[in-house]
């Protein structure tokens, strides 16, 4: 679902209300996710898993 009051978080795939977390660019990551990207390690093995969700904010959708 896709509105201004619901909006889908890039990392978790979870539809969450928009005001609970940030838009960059044009995708949305949700409060538990951000939250959770800050505290992980280099060295997490989650770490490679939020690389790549992030690098999808810049790949073009219809490319």
């Amino acid at each position: 679902m896709h509105d201004e009051l619901h909006v889908e978080c890039i990392i978790c795939g979870e539809t969450k209300t928009a005001g609970e977390g940030i838009r960059i660019i044009s995708e949305f990551i949700c409060d538990s996710c951000e939250t959770e990207m800050v505290r992980t390690d280099v060295m997490d093995a989650k770490y490679p898993f939020f690389i790549h969700q992030l690098k999808q904010i810049f790949i073009e959708k219809n490319a």
